[in-house]
């Protein structure tokens, strides 16, 4: 049995961190500050370029297309950011929803 189980019908989105993110929060590790998150993008949603210092992230796209670095991405893209490595800027050419882990305290620079 896993000690932890999560299902996102029970979870709310909540506003993202930025205009046009929100996040569904699926578990948040009390004693590392690591988060796993549904993120949802909306179609024209652009993220500028960014960094999370006190945190690895990966990010797998389960629906929709994705711009990086003005390259298109679709379902079923991994993307993996080192900890304090500038990232972006991410454009949700569709609605996007990805599944995004990130292994310390969620935060933005």
């Amino acid at each position: 049995m896993f000690p932890h189980i999560a299902l996102a019908e029970d979870k709310p989105w909540q506003p993202g961190p930025y205009e046009g993110v929100e996040l569904k929060v699926l578990h948040k590790h009390e004693a590392t500050g690591g988060i796993t998150v549904l993120r949802k993008f909306k179609a024209g949603s652009t993220i500028p370029a960014h960094t999370h210092p006190l945190a690895n992230e990966w990010a797998y796209v389960l629906s929709g297309e994705w711009e990086e670095s003005g390259v298109a991405y679709q379902t079923g893209a991994l993307f993996f950011a080192p900890k304090g490595l500038r990232h972006g800027p991410h454009v949700a050419k569709t609605e996007v929803i990805s599944l995004t882990v990130f292994d310390g305290p969620l935060t933005v620079v």
